[in-house]
C-alpha cells in the first residue's frame, strides 16, 4: 500500500526550482525519507548520483573540503542525493562548496538526526537551503487515501500502533508490534549513540520510559536526575538529543510574567503513539487501558505538530496553568492573537478557566475531540 506523502509536490517544486537551492530533508529513522527521495528523483528523471552515507568511500570525498575530489565525485550528473547526511563531518561546509564549484547541480539531502547537520548547515548554507521535516504518517496524507469515515474507524489502531508507514502497513496485531520493537530497539537511537559518543543506552531508554508515563504533565528535571541516578546537565542532554532527534517535541508553559502563572517546567509528548506504547509495552485496547486520555492528548497534539508543519505555520505551542489549579492543555499564538484548546476524546463540553479568561479576555477557545479533531489535524 503506497500512502501519498504531503510533502512530494513541495519537495519536487524545491528541487526542480530554476534558482537552485540545496534542499535538505529531515525526519526520524523509518519515516519514509529515502523512499520520498527515490521516488522524486524518479519522477523528475534527472541524470542523478546517489550516495549513501553509510559508506566510508563517500564519508572520505564529501568531508574532504577538497573541490578537485568533488568533482571526481559528481563528474557530469546533474543531481546529488546524499542520504543520511549526518554521518558526514562539516557537511554544511561541503555542501557550501558543491553549490558553489555546481551552480546548477540540484542537491538534495536526507537527515535523520539533526544534531550534526542543522547548526553547520544554518552557518554555511544562508539562504542557499530550502528546509524540510518528514513525519510519521499524519491524518492529513491517510486523509488523502481514505474516507473520514475510514480514517474514524481505524483512529483506535493509531493511538495505540501509531503512523510509522511499516507498521501502519502491516495487518496482524503481532506484526505491528514487532515492528515497532525492531523501530525501537534497532534505529530509534541509533545516531544519538553513533554520533555523539553517548554509550549508556539504558540510561537513555529508562528516561524515554519515564517520560511516557506523563504525557500531559510536566516533568521536573530534578526528580528525572534522582531518579536516573544521572546530573541534571545529563537529563537535559538527553532530552535535547531526544528532540533533536524527531523522538520527541516539548510544550513550555505559557506565561505573561503574572506571578500566578506556571512557566518553569515543561511537557513533554512522543511522535509516535506507536513508540511510546512500545516504551511501556502495553498494546491494550482503550477499552482496557487507563491511559486513553493521554494517548488522545499525545496523538491530538503530535498530529497538531505535524499539520503545523507541513503547512509551514509559523505557531508558537504552549501548555497553560496557574497555581490556583486553573489549566488548558494547549494554547497557540500567533497573529497577535491566542488560541486555546482544551483536548477531550468524549465529547463533554468545556469552559475555559476563570483566570484565564480574566487575564486574556481576547483569546479565543474551543474543545477538540472525536467529534471535532479532524478540523484541527487535517483541515
Amino acid at each position: 500500500m503506497i500512502i501519498p506523502r504531503y510533502l512530494k509536490e513541495p519537495l519536487k517544486k524545491s528541487l526542480s526550482a530554476s534558482k537552485n537551492k540545496i534542499v535538505i530533508l529531515y525526519g526520524a529513522r523509518q519515516t519514509g525519507k529515502t523512499t520520498l527521495a527515490t521516488d522524486i528523483i524518479n519522477e523528475l528523471d534527472y541524470d542523478t548520483l546517489i550516495v549513501n552515507a553509510d559508506q566510508q568511500k563517500y564519508i572520505d570525498v564529501l568531508s574532504s573540503r577538497d573541490s578537485t575530489k568533488l568533482k571526481g565525485l559528481v563528474g557530469n550528473y546533474k543531481c546529488l542525493f546524499i542520504d543520511e547526511a549526518q554521518r558526514i563531518p562539516e557537511i554544511g561546509l561541503n555542501l557550501k562548496i558543491l553549490h558553489e564549484t555546481f551552480p546548477k547541480l540540484r542537491i538534495l539531502v536526507t537527515g535523520s538526526s539533526s544534531i550534526h547537520i542543522a547548526s553547520e548547515v544554518t552557518e554555511a548554507l544562508t539562504g542557499r537551503k530550502s528546509v524540510f521535516t518528514l513525519f510519521p504518517l499524519s491524518l492529513m496524507e491517510l486523509g488523502q487515501h481514505h474516507t473520514e469515515f475510514e480514517v474514524d474507524d481505524f483512529l483506535e489502531d493509531l493511538m495505540i500502533y501509531g503512523n510509522y508507514p511499516e507498521v501502519y502497513t502491516e495487518d496482524g496485531f503481532d506484526e505491528k508490534v514487532m515492528r515497532l520493537n525492531e523501530i525501537g530497539n534497532s534505529y530509534l537511537y541509533k545516531d544519538i549513540f553513533e554520533l555523539t559518543g553517548i554509550r549508556n543506552k539504558r540510561k537513555l531508554s529508562d528516561l524515554l520510559r519515564l517520560l511516557a508515563f506523563q504525557i500531559g504533565s510536566e516533568v521536573s528535571v530534578n526528580e528525572l536526575s534522582q531518579r536516573l541516578q544521572i546530573s541534571r546537565e545529563a537529563v537535559n542532554h538527553y532530552l535535547y538529543l531526544l528532540e533533536e532527534s524527531f523522538v520527541i517535541f516539548r510544550l513550555s508553559g505559557f506565561s505573561r510574567n503574572l506571578r500566578k502563572e506556571i512557566s518553569k517546567m515543561d511537557k513533554y509528548y512522543f511522535y509516535d503513539n506507536g513508540i511510546r506504547n512500545m516504551l511501556i509495552n502495553n498494546f491494550n485496547s482503550l477499552n482496557f487501558r487507563n491511559d486513553t486520555g493521554q494517548l488522545w492528548e499525545n496523538f491530538i497534539l503530535s498530529e497538531r505538530k505535524k499539520y503545523l508543519g507541513y503547512k509551514q505555520k509559523n505557531v508558537n505551542g504552549y501548555f497553560w496553568r496557574v497555581y490556583t489549579g486553573g489549566e488548558i492543555d494547549y494554547i497557540e499564538e500567533h497573529g497577535g492573537a491566542l488560541w486555546a484548546y482544551e483536548i477531550k476524546q468524549s465529547e463533554s463540553k468545556a469552559k475555559p478557566p476563570k483566570s484565564w479568561l480574566n487575564s486574556y479576555p481576547d483569546s479565543h477557545f474551543q474543545v477538540i475531540n472525536r467529534k471535532n479533531y479532524s478540523s484541527f489535524t487535517m483541515e
